[in-house]
C-alpha cells in the first residue's frame, strides 16, 4: 500500500505585512515555514497579491528533503532581483511540486510590547 503525503501542494496566507519599523532590538518579521516530510526536495513558488497593485511573482525556494525550511519574507528576492514591499497589506499563496505543510508566523515590534503570531496556512490541495 503507497504512503500517502503528509502535507498539500497548495496554500494560502491571506494576511502579510512587513512593517517598516522596528522597535528595540529584534526587527519585526514574517516568515513561511515549509515543512518537507518527503524522500525528495520541495520546488517551493510564492505569489504575491495586494489591494491595491498586481501580484509579485518569481519567488522560488528549494526545501530538502526531510526539513524544514522557515523563509523571511522580508529578506526574499524574485527572479527579477525584487523584494517584497514593507508596509503593504498583502496575501501570499505557495505553491510546492510535492505535499509540504506551511505555517505562517508573525513577529511585531513596532511598539515596545512585541507581539508574536503564528498560524497554519489554509491548505487547498
Amino acid at each position: 500500500m503507497a504512503k500517502k503525503p503528509v502535507g498539500a501542494k497548495l496554500w494560502i496566507i491571506p494576511d502579510s505585512y512587513l512593517p517598516d519599523q522596528s522597535t528595540g532590538e529584534l526587527k519585526s518579521h514574517e516568515s513561511a515555514c515549509v515543512l518537507n516530510l518527503e524522500p525528495r526536495s520541495a520546488n517551493v513558488k510564492l505569489t504575491v497579491y495586494f489591494e491595491d497593485r498586481e501580484p509579485l511573482e518569481g519567488f522560488e525556494v528549494t526545501c530538502p528533503p526531510l526539513r524544514t525550511l522557515h523563509i523571511r519574507l522580508e529578506s526574499l528576492k524574485n527572479r527579477h532581483g525584487e523584494a517584497i514591499p514593507v508596509a503593504k497589506p498583502m496575501a501570499l499563496k505557495i505553491e510546492s511540486d510535492v505535499a509540504v505543510v506551511v505555517q505562517h508566523t508573525r513577529l511585531d515590534t513596532t511598539q515596545p510590547a512585541l507581539a508574536l503570531m503564528t498560524t497554519m496556512a489554509f491548505p487547498l490541495r
